[in-house]
């Protein structure tokens, strides 16, 4: 008889999480929630509450999390409200949880995705700033304390569906050893694929939120529209496979049906498609080496008729390219450029700044910051937090000018 997994699922709020929840629903008779966290939607988590019967609940924001507690106290169910990160890293290392959904967005996800790690868990991880900020302790975390790590992010979860079965990150000839001579990150090119770069100059933040294929947060949303979210996804693609950035090629596919592909030494390219679903690579990791039903609609390939693939624009896209200086110069660059791009972001989704402006914001922090190595968490934070300052800055000199 099968042993039901216990999970905490990190960002239960968010699209990531809303969609494990769906998946999760499905299959009661596999799959137990002990935990939901968020930031502060007391709402939505009471209503997830009621539904899955949490052993805990926990919230950052002490007000939501006051509230949260007295609707609970009003109910008969029989689940604790907690707050702060340090209950967020006790639900994601919590002994009798097997499976960590990490899918809060941003810096905020890095500690309790962490401590996942070190208590061995296997993740879910669709948190790529995890890896982007620390991809070194991160790696280390998962290695020495036996942890599994399976890609959420739909490219990674691609990949790694196909690769060799038994292709592991830990062979000394990488990539090369298992017949692999490129991977291939496909990107939709989010709504402005085909905008005039004039008309990027007015773009609001409705129109950046607004995208073609996916459902998901604004933060996220606004990551694609810069296509920065294909170049964290580069950087986190060097972590997860072993990868160096001259072998990680961005490909755009605007009908987002091929999630990615891996290309082998005989010229074989394997691509992994679907209609575009999280709820696809969340079954399949969820339930991995085996396959759930996902609640997904089949891909119909003879509706979707044609499939179109080009090269990114720099000149249209230069956070792409940002990224890869970032990956090739390591150390604490890739966490700067994440930091730059959450504080540019922030202020283009509250009209401090224009869209256009959000890429030369991040190019100034990376050319005003010097890499340091990084050798403990406490490293890749003071990067972090100097990188926020100076942001935040010339943001002040942006709206100054202006």
């Amino acid at each position: 008889m099968r042993s039901v997994s216990q999970l905490t699922i990190l960002g239960s709020t968010g699209s990531i999480g809303v969609s494990t929840l769906d998946v999760v629903a499905r299959h009661p008779e596999r799959y137990r929630v002990i935990a939901l966290t968020a930031q502060s939607q007391d709402n939505i988590l009471f209503e997830q509450c009621t539904r899955f019967s949490p052993r805990y609940a926990v919230l950052l924001d002490e007000t939501a999390a006051a509230r949260l507690q007295q609707r609970i106290a009003l109910t008969d169910l029989d689940t604790e409200v907690l707050c702060g990160v340090a209950a967020l890293e006790r639900v994601a290392s919590l002994p009798e949880v097997d499976t960590v959904m990490a899918a809060i967005v941003g810096a905020a996800g890095l500690r309790p995705t962490l401590a996942a790690a070190y208590a061995g868990k296997k993740i879910l991880l669709a948190n790529k700033e995890a890896l982007v900020m620390a991809g070194q302790v991160f790696m280390d975390a998962v290695n020495n304390n036996n942890a599994t790590l399976l890609p959420i992010d739909s490219e990674h979860n691609a990949i790694f569906q196909a690769l060799p079965y038994n292709y592991s990150r830990h062979h000394a000839g990488g990539l090369a050893a298992s017949g692999v001579s490129k991977i291939l990150l496909t990107a939709s090119g989010g709504p402005f694929l085909k905008t005039t770069m004039s008309a990027l100059q007015s773009v609001t933040p409705e129109e950046a939120c607004a995208h073609p294929n996916w459902v998901m947060g604004r933060k996220i949303s606004v990551d694609s529209a810069t296509m920065i979210n294909k170049g964290l996804e580069v950087i986190e693609a060097h972590w997860l496979f072993n990868a160096p950035a001259d072998l990680i090629q961005v490909v755009v596919h605007p009908q987002s049906v091929v999630h990615s592909l891996v290309q082998y030494v005989d010229g074989s390219v394997l691509a992994q498609l679907g209609n575009p679903d999280m709820r696809t690579p969340i079954a399949h990791a969820l339930a991995y080496p085996e396959r759930i039903e996902a609640g997904v609609e089949p891909l119909d390939l003879l509706k979707v008729g044609t499939l179109n693939f080009v090269a990114p624009d720099l000149t249209r896209f230069p956070c792409l390219a940002l990224a890869y200086e970032a990956l090739r110069a390591g150390g604490t660059l890739p966490a700067v450029l994440n930091a730059a791009n959450e504080v540019a972001v922030a202020a283009f989704l509250s009209k401090k700044i224009p869209f256009l402006a959000i890429s030369s914001l991040i190019d100034g922090v990376l050319t005003n910051s010097t890499v340091e190595s990084i050798g403990t968490l406490e490293d890749v934070f003071r990067a972090d937090e100097g990188a926020r300052v100076l942001a935040n800055d010339l943001i002040k000199r942006m709206t100054h000018q202006a």
